[in-house]
């Protein structure tokens, strides 16, 4: 299509390519389109309207990202109405110098999907370029013995416009001695020469000023004008003969300067200085920059490096001319033979922004271009990626490529690829480049999260507070963003649904063992998820104390009895403690210890079975009746204990146990026996100290009568003799240890006994503790006798007999009475102070007595 550049209104027509126009776009009519405009338009003339002619629709310019590929951009695109606008200066001189086709080759690259389409603007020349000379003035000498029908050459005038619009003509002005033929002689080039028409006369006129026009073939038509300028010189009858009238010549590019290039020759058979030639360019445009001329030997060398890739080819004229103004011309053509000295350039035109990881083979990724200035198979390109990678390239027109996929894509595995793509040309030595590309793959939800561990067992201390961490479990997604982030759930267990929410903290004695099943949950959509089971195993802590199953307790919580045989031997079996422990492991490993035993000595406990066996045979002074405390201790730390009494009684049979369990309703303790050793032991020590007191004071009675030895009765507690002072004790009774007071002096020493009565006592739980009372009383210094019966015994006959017995003592003593209860056992502490505080006085006393004697 072309677009008429007379209307400014948007007319069309079709165009018909000329017949020898046609191979030049053979392969591309099919797909092509074209449009031709002239050169020279305005900046946002209209072109065409390409999204009509690409069949797009307006409205999805901006989406598809509508734009042209080209290193200059001459043209743009109106988005909003997809007309194709001139956006710059189109000369065609400058684009196409003399080639009379101009075509400027669009690619109109669309996405979303990725597309190129290729669009060929033909620009048409203008007549704006008049032809010109390459001189103003041009000087011919001319010998004056010239025959008519010689001819002169003279340069030619230059267009830079083509076809019609290029030179076409030239006209001389008149002249009857000279007329103006036009050759072809360059190349379709008219060359000018000046026809000599009449013989010449020096002397008739020496010199001729003639004016050449050149005109072109536009409208309206443009010309140039020169001066010819004709001196005419005495007669040289030889003109200059070239060796060649053609020379031919190949040149490889990138001489070095100063590279000889070509030397022409030229004879001339006349002598002197008409044989002197000198050579010069007849054509010089710009082979004057790139070449020399050595115009006396006529050798031309290069000036500048000569580029294939600027021009391939270069035709000049070479001029020689001899001292008598003859000249000869001739054409030399310089053919520029081509070097691999261009590397292939990649250049991407489009990269896709998102390609994601089920992006399906033969997806197009990106599309490039290949460029490369040399010619033949020095600018044939082939690309490949060298590295490996699920990407191909698939060529496409006019040195284009797409980048497809060419395999599966992981991002999880390659986030990224950094493709390389090589150009290599075909020259010798081949020349390549590359050009790297960073494709970046997006994310797709394709992997289900990952468990660390398929299964997992944990080990839970029983009574956990309530919040505490029991296990921590991960699970790993390799995808991005929501898709990788996971959450976690319990979706089943071996337990019913309200057990397991109603598990504040954990008891090892109710749940040993539970199996979770546990799911770890992406985000993505849709969302995948994974399994994993938590076994979790509650540990025991020693938090159950040993329970005592056998011995049991009777149904008013007393210990049950156990007989056993009196002829029992060492080891015999007597019974079994047995008790169990809701622990479990150590905490549960039961120990047995006796704790009290009525004797120590008479039976064994197994430490781990709790067998209660007989140590040694029963004695004579051994009681009928045992008691046995036995601790239960388990393994844990700190260790927990119960106890358990066990009542054993020797008998051979039932009958003979009863009267024994009815005599002593209550076991019999170690302290109990230890109480009644202590008393028996104080009442030996009374009836010593009193045999010794009675026998004291006989053996005083006899040696004096003197009734001063009877002042250690005299009431005051060991005063001196005649204070007559005497302690007031009216409040109560003293403290035991106070109940005997020894003192003496250097005249006498005296024993008083604290004078109390038993109404001064106060009242006593004679069931918890026992009384000593001891009162004595002043009656002339004289002894009588009393007898006294009573409950309340007398303290002589209450240490050797259980019944009581009737007693004499002093008339200035009364009664001391000690009070024992028959049935009551005394506390450990009392026994002590028993002990402590009056056997050690009676022992004091003792030793009084005697001292109270020898005095």
């Amino acid at each position: 299509k072309e677009r008429s550049p007379v209307s400014g209104s948007p007319t069309w027509r079709r165009q018909v390519l000329f017949p020898f126009l046609l191979p030049l776009f053979c392969g591309a009519l099919s797909e092509q389109i074209l449009y031709s405009i002239p050169e020279e338009m305005a900046r946002g003339s209209v072109v065409g309207n390409l999204a009509e002619d690409l069949g797009l629709h307006v409205q999805d310019l901006l989406t598809r990202n509508l734009r042209i590929s080209a290193e200059k951009q001459y043209f743009t695109i109106d988005k909003e109405t997809g007309n194709l606008l001139v956006s710059d200066r189109i000369d065609r001189e400058s684009l196409c110098s003399q080639n009379p086709l101009c075509v400027l080759p669009l690619e109109i690259v669309a996405e979303n999907p990725l597309n190129v389409f290729h669009v060929n603007v033909m620009i048409d020349d203008i007549n704006d370029n008049p032809p010109h000379f390459p001189q103003n003035n041009i000087v011919l000498q001319i010998n004056e013995f010239v025959i008519p029908g010689t001819q002169f050459g003279l340069e030619s005038a230059i267009d830079a416009d083509v076809g019609p619009n290029s030179l076409q003509s030239y006209q001389l002005s008149y002249s009857e001695h000279f007329s103006l033929i036009v050759k072809d002689k360059t190349e379709g080039k008219n060359a000018p020469e000046l026809v000599l028409e009449k013989s010449l006369d020096r002397e008739q006129q020496s010199s001729h000023l003639l004016v050449l026009t050149a005109m072109d073939g536009g409208d309206p038509v443009r010309t140039s004008t020169t001066q010819i300028r004709i001196k005419v010189t005495d007669a040289n009858d030889n003109p200059p003969v070239f060796s060649q009238n053609v020379y031919k010549v190949s040149l490889r590019e990138n001489l070095p300067p100063g590279t000889s290039v070509l030397k022409v020759t030229a004879t001339d058979q006349d002598e002197g200085i008409n044989a002197e030639i000198t050579y010069s360019f007849k054509t010089l445009r710009d082979i004057g920059n790139k070449f020399m001329l050595d115009h006396q030997s006529g050798e031309i060398k290069s000036k500048d490096p000569i580029d294939f890739e600027i021009s391939s080819s270069y035709t000049m004229s070479i001029e020689a001319k001899d001292g008598g103004g003859m000249a000869a011309e001739c054409k030399i053509i310089l053919e520029i033979v081509d070097e691999n000295d261009n590397t292939p350039e990649v250049v991407f035109t489009s990269v896709s922004s998102s390609i994601t990881e089920d992006a399906e083979p033969g997806t197009v990724i990106a599309l490039f271009k290949t460029y490369d200035q040399d010619s033949g198979e020095n600018g044939e390109v082939t690309c490949l990626i060298e590295e490996k990678v699920p990407f191909r390239i698939v060529p496409s027109s006019n040195n284009y490529y797409k980048l497809v996929t060419d395999g599966a894509l992981d991002r999880e595995q390659t986030p990224e690829y950094n493709v390389t793509i090589t150009a290599t040309d075909r020259g010798k030595p081949p020349l390549s480049s590359s050009r790297s590309v960073t494709l970046h793959i997006g994310d797709i939800n394709d992997n289900a999260p990952v468990f660390h561990q398929a299964s997992y067992v944990v080990h839970v201390a029983e009574n956990n507070p309530p919040g505490a961490s029991i296990a921590q479990v991960s699970a790993s997604d390799p995808d991005l963003g929501p898709n990788g982030r996971v959450s976690y759930s319990i979706v089943a267990s071996d337990l019913e649904p309200r057990a397991l929410s109603s598990y504040v903290a954990f008891d090892h004695e109710q749940l040993r063992a539970f199996e979770l099943t546990l799911q770890a949950r992406d985000q993505g959509s849709p969302a995948l998820s994974a399994n994993a089971s938590l076994r979790v195993l509650v540990g025991d802590r020693n938090d159950n104390a040993p329970r005592v199953l056998y011995p049991a307790l009777g149904p008013d919580g007393s210990a049950l009895f156990d007989t056993v045989p009196r002829a029992a031997q060492p080891g015999y079996l007597v019974t079994k403690v047995v008790a169990v422990d809701a622990d479990s492991g150590h905490n549960a490993w039961l120990s047995y210890h006796v704790l009290q035993a009525s004797e120590p000595g008479l039976f064994s406990l197994g430490l781990r079975t709790g067998e209660v066996r007989t140590a040694r045979a029963l004695g004579d002074r051994d009681a009928a009746r045992q008691r046995l405390l036995v601790a239960v201790r388990d393994g844990g730390q700190p260790p927990l204990s119960a106890t358990a009494t066990l009542l054993l009684v020797f008998a051979d049979s039932l009958q003979e146990a009863l009267p024994d369990l009815g005599d002593h309703p209550a076991p019999s303790e170690p302290q109990a026996e230890l109480q009644f050793y202590l008393v028996v032991a104080l009442a030996l020590i009374s009836v010593l100290f009193l045999l010794a007191v009675i026998l004291a004071i006989a053996l005083r009675l006899r040696c004096s009568s003197s009734p001063a030895a009877w002042g250690c009765f005299q009431p005051g507690l060991c005063s001196k003799t005649g204070t007559g002072v005497s302690p007031n004790y009216s409040e109560g009774t003293l403290p035991y240890s106070y109940n005997l007071y020894v003192a003496s002096d250097s005249q006498k020493t005296r024993c008083n006994f604290l004078t109390m009565t038993p109404e001064m006592v106060p009242p006593q739980d004679l069931s918890k503790e026992a009384s000593l009372v001891v009162s004595v009383t002043d009656e002339n210094n004289k002894l009588s006798s009393k007898c006294v019966a009573s409950t309340r015994v007398t303290f002589s006959e209450c240490l050797s007999s259980t019944n009581g017995a009737n007693c004499r003592f002093p008339p200035n003593f009364k009664d001391v009475i000690y009070s024992i209860p028959a049935t009551q056992a005394y506390p450990q502490n009392l026994n002590i102070y028993i002990y402590e505080s009056t056997i050690t006085k009676f022992f004091s006393c003792i030793l009084m007595g005697f001292q109270m004697y020898y005095q």
